[in-house]
């Protein structure tokens, strides 16, 4: 996880919502099969759009508030934002990467 941020309920605002960058954030849990095989992918995109977004993780077990803040009913679920406010969510844990990368070109271009 040497790209990603981990998020909670104390720097989740400062990290994601004020942020001036595009952020996807993964919300995961630690028995979640597909959250476990997710995760390197997260953190080579992590790696590959350094420069360009943030990337951060929400473990639901110990952020329930945040989960239910968003309506996360399932895990991974992955949201992204732009300038506070969700743009994209993506609840499929076998996506491909290319499919996630994607979706962020798409919305780094907006």
């Amino acid at each position: 996880m040497g790209n990603t941020i981990d998020l909670n309920k104390l720097n989740f605002d400062s990290e994601v919502l004020k942020s001036d960058k595009m952020v996807l954030v993964d919300f995961w849990a630690t028995w979640c099969v597909p959250c476990k095989t997710t995760e390197p992918m997260v953190d080579d995109i992590a790696s590959s759009f350094k420069d360009k977004i943030k990337v951060g993780k929400v473990n639901v077990e110990t952020d329930a508030d945040l989960a239910n803040r968003y309506a996360v009913r399932g895990v991974p679920t992955f949201l992204i934002f732009k300038n506070g406010e969700v743009v994209d969510q993506i609840t499929s844990g076998t996506l491909k990467k290319e499919i996630f990368v994607e979706i962020l070109n798409n919305h780094l271009k907006e």
